[in-house]
């Protein structure tokens, strides 16, 4: 590429575009905006496939408890995985195991030889391929991006599974379905997986950024070992201990209100419906899309962890009005902040993770990150609704709005981050101001951005 054309790209790729200046990117974003689009479409077809087979709730729960199931079994492996295997080589096999699984449940359908446990089956081995691509996803993005583009790409990540996953994927295999049929939608979504396979088996090849040592250690054993230097690693580092212990009462507290309490109390106090379940859920997801891309859109706040984690716990006060709403455009509005204030910091969490947590860890520090999720998203759940009962959805969304903040400052101070984070500056001051620095060509892995080895405690 010459220098004026590499100087018009970089003039209007400024701010959340700033990555897509690399052509690896270029490709892997193509790829996971495919997959995301799939997802979503994966998602509805796969009800209305359950459906037609006809199959209630019972089913349908059934089939997701399997998807779930198997992103938790995997969800810690996948993190070892990563940090042993070259990321790409990864993100290939799940893509190609996922089209294949979709592509025959897609035949079965047409075919009109499905039957429910297929479908059990095939939500089984995408749910354990799911345990592996967030990991490495996370750890493959270090190595082909310099360290001042990734909060960027962070946040166009974020912004997309909102906007495609649960907006556009969905909008999709919903119009298939009513002109067609669910199987007709399965086999969009097969051809989306296949074209993300394209855009990934088009990337160059990328090595691991620290390989890792080869030994005569047994590879169970081996992988063990990983595992429990994974945590080890998390117990010994304050900033990362102190976040993901937030975190995991965070998602306690807010997710099951959000997902099982809030359509009652569109229905009781509201005096809602399914259309209005419907807008109140979009406002939540174009929030969180809104707060991704303005997230990516600054350089990394030099208070980052303090700015992170008081984000996360001041931006649950909106729910408090939840509980109490009688109207849906109150609702709407609420949980439209809350999916800012719960997605922005997002962006500075990925982005720190991947540079202040060393290469031969980020993997298994991803993985856990992950995991944390899993494992407390379906614990609110199941304990939202026996404790609305017990003492009210108003005391239940009043505790999900006020407790965070309280938790989050603590994080803060027991941790120490405000004197971490000014020890540990990820604020990019010294780059180019017009980031114009990049051209056309993908960065050295080990030359893009050294990761310095973080204090713990002794």
């Amino acid at each position: 590429m010459n220098d004026s054309t590499s100087a018009t790209r970089s003039g209007w790729l400024r701010g959340p575009l700033r990555p897509f200046r690399f052509g690896q990117y270029r490709l892997l974003a193509a790829s996971v905006t495919l997959s995301l689009f799939g997802a979503g479409g994966w998602l509805i077809a796969l009800v209305w496939q359950v459906i037609a087979l006809g199959g209630g709730p019972g089913a349908v729960s059934m089939v997701s408890a399997a998807s779930a199931g198997g992103m938790l079994a995997t969800a810690l492996l996948g993190g070892v995985m990563a940090d042993r295997i070259p990321q790409l080589r990864i993100l290939r096999a799940v893509a190609v195991v996922r089209t294949l699984a979709v592509g025959v449940v897609a035949a079965l359908a047409v075919a009109g030889w499905l039957e429910v446990w297929h479908l059990v089956l095939v939500a089984l081995a995408i749910g354990l391929g799911s345990g592996f691509t967030y990991p490495a996803y996370s750890a493959l993005l270090p190595s082909i991006l310099p360290g001042r583009d990734l909060m960027a790409a962070n946040g166009v990540e974020g912004m997309l599974r909102p906007m495609i996953m649960q907006a556009a994927g969905p909008a999709v295999a919903s119009a298939v379905i009513a002109a067609w049929s669910p199987g007709a939608a399965l086999a969009v979504v097969c051809v989306c997986e296949a074209a993300g396979v394209a855009l990934l088996l088009a990337m160059r090849p990328v090595p691991l950024r620290q390989e890792h040592p080869a030994g005569p250690e047994h590879p169970v054993r081996s992988a063990v070992t990983d595992l429990r230097d994974g945590f080890v690693y998390m117990v010994r580092t304050p900033w990362l201990l102190a976040t993901l212990l937030f975190a995991s009462v965070l998602i306690l507290l807010i997710m099951g209100p959000i997902d099982v309490l809030v359509p009652f109390v569109i229905k009781d106090r509201a005096g809602g419906g399914p259309g209005d379940h419907a807008i109140v859920m979009a406002a939540f997801g174009i929030g969180g899309a809104v707060g991704s891309l303005a997230m990516a859109s600054f350089r990394m706040p030099r208070r980052y962890l303090t700015v992170m984690n008081l984000f996360w716990g001041l931006g649950c006060a909106p729910l408090v009005f939840v509980g109490f709403a009688t109207h849906v455009a109150q609702i709407a509005v609420a949980v439209f902040v809350v999916g800012i204030c719960f997605s922005a910091p997002m962006v500075i969490w990925g982005t720190l993770l991947q540079r202040r947590v060393p290469p031969h860890m980020l993997g298994r520090v991803s993985s856990l990150d992950f995991f944390v999720s899993l494992v407390f998203m379906p614990v609110s759940m199941a304990l939202a609704g026996p404790v609305s009962a017990a003492v009210g959805s108003g005391t239940t969304f009043l505790a999900a709005g006020l407790i965070p903040a309280v938790i989050a400052v603590l994080a803060i101070v027991l941790a120490k981050m405000p004197k971490d984070e000014l020890a540990h500056p990820l604020d990019d001051r010294g780059d180019d101001e017009d980031g114009s620095a990049g051209t056309d060509d993908e960065p050295e892995n080990e030359a893009v951005h050294p990761v310095e080895p973080l204090p713990v405690c002794t």
